[in-house]
């Protein structure tokens, strides 16, 4: 039976995709389920996956674009149930050990290799069929040295590309075309900073305490949780503290309207294959240190592996990025549109601090808040900036709204 596989829809108003990859190639055999191609639209990466088992003929050139529901492969079933007839029966200890003495006994002619000078690769369970038949590595080689090499052998070898030494210079340069993803990355780019009143403030974070709090409870916390403690979670939950306190910073504009979700959806900044992805942790402010973490490698492993969703990078009301993973000192993020904000963590630097008038080494970060003046004024920004400052820097705030933990025993 042939079974036709078409492109799958990335979402709504997306009429087109990119090709931009196959898995397979055309007349492989390939199982129910399997990833065989994968398409780029201007939102997101997806795959497509193999319908049934069968042959596969590829209609479609990878770089092609390709309209949504068009036919880009087809699955010839019926190969499957006429290869499993024809597969040959499995042979017997009896024919393995006959086998073998052939092998005990190599032509005169055959240069005997030492299994010291070949790098043999055997599989757990073939080295536990050679112990069964009590055959050795020398056997083995003996029996692979005594094959004769034929020319297609080495027409096979000598299709493969050479490598060769290049000259210490070169003026050579790659055209490659953009992916619908990058083009449409490009544009809202441009867009935030022709369209936004984009102004960035900074500060700075001392974060002894995070890194004594990681080194005291960071094996606990893994042996229960199965994950580490990580930086994101805890800025995270400061973030969503410091929105409750400045909630014009979660604002957005629409139109003529200005939006305040009640909620905190934080956008989190991974670098995928294909690019910069953001997906959404939902209602944020609810979620603890540990639920947070959780989440953020499961939304992090699915954008490395290329399997995130459309559903799962929509939204969002806040963004934080960390560049300080690729050791930026310092930036300016661009804002995620429609959002009014995003906090830029960077990399730690011991350096010396004054510290009630004495010079210390202090691990800090540089952090910074870009947000859209339209929305924002100074007086909130700064305020959130020094929110999350202080409650990275005394972690146990965020169990007490941003509030000083003594200040709410006394109620003062």
């Amino acid at each position: 039976m042939m079974i036709e596989v078409k492109v799958p829809s990335p979402g709504e108003s997306i009429s087109q995709v990119l090709l931009s990859k196959w898995l397979v190639a055309d007349g492989d055999m390939v199982e129910k389920d399997a990833e065989i191609a994968e398409i780029d639209s201007d939102k997101a990466t997806l795959s497509i996956y193999a319908a049934e088992d069968g042959k596969i003929k590829i209609h479609a050139a990878e770089g092609d674009t390709v309209n949504v529901g068009a036919v880009v492969c087809t699955i010839d079933s019926s190969v499957v149930a006429e290869s499993k007839a024809s597969e040959p029966k499995i042979e017997t200890k009896e024919v393995v050990k006959t086998e073998i003495k052939a092998v005990q006994q190599p032509k005169a002619e055959v240069k005997t290799a030492k299994s010291s000078d070949v790098n043999i690769h055997i599989s757990p369970l073939a080295r536990k069929v050679m112990e069964e038949n009590q055959i050795s590595e020398q056997q083995l080689i003996e029996k692979y040295n005594s094959i004769r090499i034929s020319r297609k052998e080495l027409a096979n070898l000598t299709s493969q590309p050479v490598a060769t030494t290049k000259a210490s210079f070169s003026r050579e340069s790659e055209h490659k075309k953009m992916t619908p993803l990058r083009q449409k990355l490009a544009e809202r780019l441009v867009a935030v900073k022709n369209q936004t009143a984009m102004l960035t403030t900074f500060n700075e974070v001392n974060m002894s305490a995070l890194l004594n709090l990681k080194k005291q409870y960071g094996e606990k916390f893994k042996e229960k949780y199965g994950v580490g403690i990580g930086f994101m979670s805890f800025f995270t939950k400061a973030v969503t503290e410091a929105l409750s306190l400045y909630p014009n910073v979660n604002s957005m504009i629409n139109g003529d309207e200005l939006i305040t979700p009640s909620y905190a959806d934080i956008s989190i900044a991974v670098s995928a294959p294909k690019g910069l992805v953001v997906p959404v942790i939902r209602n944020a402010e609810s979620l603890s240190i540990a639920e947070i973490e959780l989440k953020i490698k499961e939304l992090a492993t699915k954008a490395r592996d290329n399997k995130i969703t459309l559903e799962e990078m929509t939204g969002g009301t806040f963004t934080i990025t960390n560049g300080g993973v690729f050791g930026s000192m310092m930036s300016t993020p661009i804002l995620n549109p429609p959002q009014s904000a995003i906090l830029g963590m960077h990399n730690i630097i011991e350096r010396p601090v004054a510290i009630n008038g004495e010079v210390k080494i202090q691990p800090m970060m540089y952090i910074a808040l870009s947000y859209d003046h339209r929305v924002i004024d100074g007086r909130e920004s700064v305020g959130f900036l020094v929110k999350v400052k202080e409650m990275i820097e005394n972690p146990a705030k965020m169990l007490f709204n941003g509030k000083d933990p003594v200040m709410q025993l006394l109620g003062i």
